[in-house]
């Protein structure tokens, strides 16, 4: 009786019960937990529709270094979430045993096959799986593995070498080198993965879409991470996750189907990995493979090792992961190396005598090939510094890495932070600290990583973020360090890079990961032999 009667009250004086209500709602939402008493955009307190639009305009690496800037290490960027700026939050939020878990911004980018989601390290949000599953799949991703992944790389290298000679050096035809790079990188991932390129070097084009896809797809999770609830009605609804399982939606992932055609052609070899388990290690600390072993090999590894926890659904995952993580970040990387360089010839020039110095000293063997080893380029100061400046001034995520605290509440710089609420770091602000990097921390200067005397190094070291921290640290950490400590030198031996226009910068477009765009450059081989 008392429901209908408040019905009836509510239907007779809509006009006043629905503005009362959203009034009620928004205070609500900027008293929460009181958050009230951290800044920030003043719409960021009353709704993350504010989020969203910043997101959604691709420039959110520049609302925050403004807003931490202007308004301090704290800021709030929506109702139930904070951004921190401080480095030392760096531990709590992302120390270990500190009974954090990941948002929901994260279960967004999770690949869907079958209508059943596949939760990766990167994606799920249960702590205990993810112990489990890192723990499965560690030592395919350890430093140690590297001397197993240099051949994989050694061969995509080779190929993107002589096809940016063939197609752009040979031909003058100007480059959308950030384009070029992104095609090396994912068919670097076809490599480790399935000891097989997916072909975009070869083609010089996305092949199957697959490069548009991720693009499109972390164009969307992005600004729909800030609001998770829309995933379950654009992507992830009901009636679409049903209708995969079913089988009466065929649409599947482009790289998803990639992996399972892949998968399925080896699946005789990796049956019998899976019932008896790699060889046992030759003297010199691998198998007797002289291609390298690739990933899905690791993975079915991992499988036999685990079976109460690896199925084929855990190896899929992981592999799919490999394209939507492992290439994106990567290329991003290899950009800005490439881009500081060419727009700051004095370093350009500083790295290359340290290069030909060290082939004519000896220090890197002058193969035909002109390209350049993990353990020479390991002794190359120079080119170290240039590489942690790139990362720096341009890490690859530019959202912030969020977190939930613990249900008791924790104390974070000073400041009790009540449980339930969002909370992270941006690598863009915390890259920017003056009291760490120095009063110049808005110029590309890889000195730095030279000048500092060792206490410096070390605090400039624990700041840096490109790779996350913690336990959630990217997993193929090591593996994105190979390609770009490889090709870096091996590319700048084999052709001079310049601009196309000089006047015209390129264009950043921050889907989660900051992308570039336009980065159009033209390519003058070099005599590779001329620099001994």
């Amino acid at each position: 009786m008392l429901l209908t009667e408040i019905l009836k009250f509510a239907l007779r004086y809509w006009f006043v019960v629905i503005p009362a209500v959203i009034t009620g709602w928004l205070l609500k939402n900027k008293y929460n937990r009181g958050l009230n008493k951290y800044p920030g955009h003043w719409l960021a307190a009353y709704t993350d529709w504010w989020r969203f639009w910043d997101v959604w305009h691709r420039k959110t690496e520049k609302t925050h270094l403004k807003l931490h800037r202007e308004l301090g290490d704290v800021i709030r960027l929506g109702p139930n979430t904070l951004s921190f700026a401080d480095p030392k939050a760096i531990k709590v939020i992302y120390g270990l045993n500190k009974g954090f878990t990941k948002s929901e911004f994260y279960p967004v980018q999770q690949a869907v096959s079958k209508g059943q989601r596949l939760p990766s390290l990167f994606s799920t949000t249960d702590e205990d799986y993810h112990s489990k599953y890192r723990r499965c799949v560690n030592n395919a991703f350890a430093m140690s593995s590297l001397v197993s992944f240099e051949p994989l790389v050694n061969k995509t290298i080779n190929v993107f070498l002589d096809q940016t000679g063939k197609i752009f050096a040979s031909t003058g035809k100007s480059c959308n080198f950030n384009q070029w790079l992104q095609f090396f990188a994912f068919d670097v991932i076809g490599d480790l993965t399935w000891s097989r390129r997916i072909g975009f070097v070869e083609q010089n084009e996305d092949v199957d879409g697959i490069v548009k896809f991720i693009g499109d797809f972390l164009s969307y999770a992005a600004p729909v991470g800030q609001m998770p609830l829309l995933d379950l009605v654009f992507k992830k609804n009901p009636i679409f996750m049903l209708s995969q399982k079913w089988g009466l939606n065929n649409t599947i992932f482009p790289a998803t189907r990639f992996a399972l055609a892949r998968s399925a052609e080896r699946a005789g070899e990796m049956d019998k990995v899976r019932e008896t388990g790699l060889p046992p290690p030759s003297s010199k600390g691998t198998t007797d493979n002289p291609g390298g072993i690739d990933l899905l090999t690791r993975f079915t590894q991992a499988q036999h090792a685990h079976p109460e926890f690896m199925t084929d659904r855990e190896v899929l995952t992981a592999c799919v992961s490999m394209v939507f993580a492992g290439s994106e970040t990567t290329a991003i990387s290899l950009s800005t190396v490439f881009y500081m360089l060419v727009t700051h010839p004095r370093v350009y020039q500083k790295l290359m005598e340290e290069i030909e110095n060290a082939v004519r000293d000896g220090g890197i063997e002058p193969r035909e090939t002109g390209t350049v080893s993990w353990g020479e380029s390991q002794k190359l100061p120079y080119l170290d510094a240039v590489i942690q400046e790139c990362f720096r001034v341009h890490p690859a995520a530019g959202l912030i890495v969020e977190r939930v605290v613990p249900k008791q509440g924790i104390e974070i710089c000073g400041r009790f932070v009540p449980g339930g609420t969002i909370v992270g770091c941006n690598a863009w602000v915390l890259h920017r600290r003056p009291e760490i990097f120095g009063e110049d921390v808005d110029v590309f200067r890889p000195e730095r990583w030279l000048e500092a005397d060792a206490a410096k190094l070390r605090d400039m070291k624990a700041t840096m973020f490109q790779f996350g921290a913690g336990a959630r640290t990217c997993i193929g950490k090591n593996i994105s360090l190979l390609e770009i400590y490889k090709l870096v030198p091996s590319f700048l031996r084999r052709f001079e890079i310049s601009l196309v226009d000089p006047t015209k910068p390129w264009r950043l477009h921050n889907a989660w990961f900051v992308r570039q765009l336009d980065f159009n450059v033209r390519f003058t081989a070099r005599r590779v032999q001329a620099t001994v």
